[in-house]
């Protein structure tokens, strides 16, 4: 079985969108803090997650907390985007084998949502 949180801060450390679509489930669903409907799938999935590693994986980024259950867990993390304080969670729940099948992000306060919608805007159209 995959040590999930310990694979997903690899991930976060290194970038390595090949270790993370390794992790992912092929039904993963993603819910996004700026779009309604969640994203199903491990192509759109990993395309939103590359997304935020750019945006939210600055050099301020990091992870305050975890509540760590037996197949889920929810990481809060801070960081900045373009001067405003992002404040947010991971929920992130797994299957049985370790690999990721449900990655909810939140985020506060709304000027956050905003930079982030903006700045995700941007990235996700160059990604296409």
């Amino acid at each position: 079985m995959i040590d999930t949180l310990a694979v997903w801060h690899e991930v976060v450390k290194t970038r390595d969108m090949g270790q993370l679509a390794a992790l992912l489930a092929d039904e993963v669903v993603f819910h996004s803090p700026v779009v309604h409907t969640p994203q199903r799938g491990k192509a759109i999935t990993l395309r939103y997650l590359q997304g935020a590693m750019q945006v939210l994986n600055s050099a301020h980024f990091r992870y305050e907390r975890e509540i760590v259950g037996p197949r889920d867990a929810v990481l809060e993390f801070s960081t900045e985007i373009a001067g405003v304080h992002v404040n947010g969670i991971d929920l992130i729940r797994w299957d049985d084998s370790g690999r990721i099948i449900d990655f909810k992000v939140m985020v506060r306060p709304l000027k956050a949502v905003n930079a982030l919608h903006q700045q995700m805007g941007e990235l996700l159209q160059q990604l296409k």
